[in-house]
């Protein structure tokens, strides 16, 4: 950091992925039992959401982590990443995702407002159960599912408690995922304040909280990256800021707002950044033809898309400068002894999907390894840093044999390692939307506390994992 604090070159992590399914020497993948024993001594120590201890002064001790990186494919089931897997690294090569050492299974189901199982959820159920440790109706984001009150978050707890926090996404900042963590509403489609026909209740003027970019702003995170600048540029109507834009808002409270990659990586480590790159989603990396009812000829994916302004950051290069700005955040405030919480999304893998575009969404799923690799560098200069990676729910792709012939919708690929892989995609009808599936998705850890991702979990376990690493109330 330079006099004026402006950052004069991110930090570079080096990428440990391997790319073959060969195992490096020396690193040996420890036996399921020996995950068990381990998991057996630690939860003495730290078993659940109320893992935290308390000193006699009454503040909790700090968790075994200092740092927590929250990594989550939006729709990014078992199919989705094999089907990234075969056609970028083959077979039998191995993604950075496929490398952390402890993995689990998660369930995905939300529920109805009298609590009974609704066995597919969509995104802002699946996110609240993480970010608050209950569940909720679909739609519904991080309030409760029966009385609609707002349930505390993993980020507004980190940040009460002198965390660092940090979302970053390729969706709208205020899309469901990134906005479980941020904010409390009825409904998730009420992302500005000219957006709230389904949120009357969270309305300024009938003393809810406002939208939820108007409630993110007010949450306060570190790092906020993504889309959305339309949703930052409605007027609020109510409330100390009426008459100004949100953005007007963020600004007021310190956030410098940057815009593409350049102006990302001059923005000052000493104030908040709000990273805005699109009005809405960041236009994906690949595209390609859509899956077609009988099928396509073979064909590869273009690896661009000229919809894509230059200068629009990968969702790798966003996690990076996450990361070095809340480490900055982080030194400023050693004194504290906190690190930082930082949830990383790649939202547009689910986007692709529900409109079977087996290129885009293939794109969007490297993307988010690559940020996976990029957190798993950081780990590794970083030892006391969880990261976990994982889905909110699976998505409708299919790897078919090449002979077969569905009844929806499909597409042949020929992969990088010079194969032929149908998908196949028949959730809905053709010129519907495909849809979400109930299955359960894969969760997989690495660092303190990783063995509390093992084995079939609950949903909304992930907020005990994080909270008792990071030693939070």
């Amino acid at each position: 950091m330079n006099d004026t604090g402006r950052r004069t070159g991110g930090t570079r992590y080096t990428n440990p992925v391997r790319t073959t399914g060969t195992r490096r020497p020396g690193r040996n993948r420890p036996a399921p039992w020996r995950h068990a024993v381990l998991g057996t001594a630690l939860l003495a120590l730290a078993t659940g959401p109320a893992a935290a201890t308390e000193t006699r002064a009454g503040t909790p001790d700090p968790g075994p982590a200092d740092n927590v990186i929250l990594l989550v494919g939006d729709g990014m089931g078992d199919a989705e990443i094999t089907a990234a897997r075969n056609y970028s690294v083959g077979a039998a090569g191995r993604l950075a995702m496929d490398t952390l050492d402890t993995e689990g299974r998660r369930t995905t189901f939300s529920v109805d407002e009298r609590g009974r199982p609704v066995y597919v959820t969509d995104s802002a159920a699946g996110a609240t159960a993480w970010a608050t440790g209950r569940r909720t109706v679909n739609g519904r984001v991080s309030k409760t599912p029966d009385t609609n009150r707002p349930l505390a978050t993993l980020l507004e707890k980190a940040h009460h408690q002198g965390y660092a926090t940090g979302s970053v996404t390729t969706a709208s900042v205020a899309d469901a995922t990134p906005a479980a963590l941020t904010s409390h509403v009825t409904d998730r489609s009420c992302k500005g304040p000219a957006d709230m026909a389904a949120c009357p209740a969270d309305t300024r003027t009938a003393g809810g909280a406002g939208s939820i970019v108007e409630q993110t702003v007010a949450a306060r995170p570190d790092v906020l990256l993504g889309g959305g600048a339309d949703h930052f540029a409605q007027t609020v109507t109510d409330g100390p800021h009426r008459g100004r834009t949100v953005l007007d808002q963020a600004r007021a409270t310190g956030y410098q707002v940057v815009r593409d990659q350049a102006e990302l990586t001059a923005a000052r480590l000493d104030r908040p950044v709000l990273g805005l790159f699109a009005p809405d989603q960041v236009p994906v990396e690949w595209t390609g033809t859509p899956a077609a009812p009988g099928g396509t000829t073979p064909r590869r994916c273009a690896r661009h898309n000229p919809a894509r302004p230059a200068g629009t950051p990968t969702l790798a290069e966003s996690t990076r400068a996450a990361l070095d700005l809340l480490t900055a955040r982080r030194d400023r405030s050693r004194e504290s002894g906190k690190g930082f919480f930082l949830q990383v999304e790649g939202a547009s893998i689910d986007d692709r999907a529900h409109e079977a575009d087996p290129c885009g969404q293939i794109g969007e799923t490297v993307a988010f390894d690559r940020a996976v690799a990029t957190a798993l560098a950081y780990a590794g200069q970083h030892p006391r840093t969880l990261v976990i990676v994982t889905a909110d729910h699976g998505h409708a792709t299919q790897v078919l044999p090449e002979d077969a012939r569905p009844a929806g919708l499909s597409t042949t690929l020929v992969t990088d390692e010079g194969g032929r892989m149908q998908l196949g995609y028949a959730t809905a009808m053709p010129g519907e939307m495909q849809d979400h599936t109930g299955a359960p998705v894969p969760v997989a850890a690495q660092g303190p506390l990783a063995h509390r991702v093992l084995g079939v979990r609950e949903n909304t376990d992930l907020f005990g994992t994080v909270r008792a690493a990071l030693g939070l109330r």
